[in-house]
């Protein structure tokens, strides 16, 4: 384990299991062990906000390094690395064509907020109080004046059609899926695997000295790009496929980092 550098981890479905909203009690002790113990910085690498998770992992928010919003927001050593930008035109209408969608809420990502104009109120409270991220409520959400990066759909209960969303705006904007009630969207290009490229150049690190953890196919481009890639058991077959090697958990593996006991073989 000696040339391990940086351990990346998806959160929803990967460090945060059957719907987690909060870490493991041991979560953030083993991270500050491994940094203390090992030089291995730990990287949250996630669709979430920064300042979610920077709650989420209050006891080391200071010691860790963060990859937001699935690409778009790096920052490390409480400093903003880099940030994406999308188009005004194409967020206005993949915006207003969520609107128009029945059952679809829309998520408009600022820095250090989320933007809603909810069409059921409970939306709000499921982002402020069960997802934990800092919501502003608008009473016009295409008069917001922070700069578009990421434009999300949620649909309380799972998506319909991912499909066709792909379809409409895949030719402008990366379109993934965060779990089973999130579309993101995304400037062209931009993925998870694009912001640990701009963080590993911030720090020095080579892809390969990088361990990565995930689940779905938000997280591909990174597992594909690191010298380790891991996937949880509870992921999808691809990215098992992708990872070759898998864990229950997050947090057993990072144990067995400890213990130089892990990676173990790829799984056949």
């Amino acid at each position: 384990m000696s040339r391990i550098k940086l351990i990346a981890s998806d959160l929803d479905g990967t460090l945060l299991l059957n719907g987690a909203q909060n870490l493991q009690p041991q979560t953030c002790g083993l991270i500050r062990r491994l940094w203390e113990e090992k030089g291995i910085l730990f990287l949250a690498a996630s669709g979430r906000q920064v300042d979610n998770l920077e709650r989420l992992f209050a006891p080391v928010k200071d010691e860790i390094a963060y990859l937001c919003e699935n690409g778009c927001l790096c920052f490390c050593g409480g400093k903003k690395i880099h940030q994406e930008y999308m188009d005004h035109s194409l967020g206005q209408s993949i915006i207003r064509t969520i609107q128009a969608t029945e059952g679809a809420e829309v998520l408009l990502s600022g820095v250090h907020t989320s933007y809603i104009q909810p069409k059921d109120m409970s939306y709000y409270y499921h982002m402020r109080d069960v997802v934990g991220n800092n919501v502003t409520l608008v009473p016009d959400i295409l008069q917001t004046e922070e700069p578009y990066f990421k434009v999300s759909l949620y649909e309380a209960g799972g998506l319909h059609d991912v499909s066709w969303w792909q379809q409409k705006f895949g030719d402008q904007a990366t379109v993934v899926t965060g779990g089973n009630e999130w579309l993101d969207c995304m400037p062209k290009g931009v993925n998870k695997a694009t912001a640990l490229d701009q963080i590993l150049r911030y720090l020095g690190i080579a892809p390969d000295e990088v361990i990565a953890f995930g689940d779905n196919l938000n997280d591909r481009e990174m597992l594909e790009m690191v010298g380790i890639p891991v996937a949880v058991e509870t992921a999808k077959k691809e990215i098992i496929r992708i990872c070759g090697r898998t864990t229950d958990t997050v947090e057993h593996a990072l144990e067995k980092i400890l213990r130089d006991e892990f990676p173990a073989q790829p799984v056949s």
